[in-house]
């Protein structure tokens, strides 16, 4: 399971390092690299291998020919790379996702229990002021009720 906030550079070739905790659960899973692609909300979402193949056999499942499926495929899964970790415990992420998510200098890799998220400091600053001004809303509140937690 993925958690925790953790602020990390990116350099100018696009390298960054994976938190080491998260490091910990890919070398217990024996995997050695991550599939990074377009997220929501302008950052990344990086899945281990495994996550990502159970991910993509229930996209294979939906119908190929509904024309949403198809921009699914085309902003989500079309995108998305392969990133090896090198000796280091970084990963490069690729030109056209860098640029996607906005990321320069400061990042931040976030959990999100079955998969993991890379945003740019800056926009990950408004996005968490945002979340955290959702957890103070009655409706919010009670939708989650609703949900059972």
């Amino acid at each position: 399971m993925f958690r925790g906030a953790f602020e990390h550079g990116i350099d100018a070739k696009g390298r960054t390092s994976l938190p080491a905790r998260f490091r910990e659960i890919l070398a217990a899973r024996q995997e050695d690299y991550v599939v990074a692609t377009q997220g929501p909300s302008d950052s990344l979402w990086v899945f281990t291998p495994t996550t990502w193949n159970d991910l993509a056999a229930k996209v294979s499942a939906l119908p190929q020919f509904d024309p949403q499926v198809q921009k699914f495929m085309n902003a989500f899964v079309s995108v998305a790379h392969d990133c090896k970790l090198d000796a280091m415990g970084r990963i490069l992420v690729p030109p056209t996702l860098r640029a996607f998510a906005g990321l320069q200098t400061d990042v931040v890799w976030l959990g999100a229990i079955s998969r993991m998220e890379l945003w740019d400091a800056q926009r990950w600053n408004v996005r968490n002021q945002e979340a955290r001004q959702l957890l103070n809303d009655p409706a919010f509140a009670r939708r989650l009720a609703e949900l059972g937690i």
